[in-house]
């Protein structure tokens, strides 16, 4: 079938410019890549991924992790399973 359909929509500039880097580097023009992704919601009848509403403990947090509280830092992976106790 041929293409005769636009698609057009807003999207902030450093995250088109981010995602589009990525389609390059998996060899995608951003035509295949929005192919790619409305295939996948015909295929699977709905968004091929997992959208949920954060809970209040996810919420709150993400409020701490944004303002810098309760966070862990690891310098490695190894540090980090040092840390976890692993």
């Amino acid at each position: 079938m041929g293409k005769s359909s636009t698609v057009r929509a807003r999207i902030e500039p450093d995250l088109k410019g981010k995602a589009e880097h990525i389609f390059q580097q998996l060899g995608l023009t951003t035509t295949q890549a929005i192919t790619l992704f409305y295939k996948q919601v015909e295929l699977k009848n709905g968004l091929p991924f997992d959208v949920i509403i954060p809970n209040e403990v996810t919420r709150k947090t993400f409020a701490e992790t944004e303002a810098g509280r309760d966070l862990i830092i690891c310098n490695d992976a190894d540090d980090m399973f040092k840390k976890l106790g692993i």
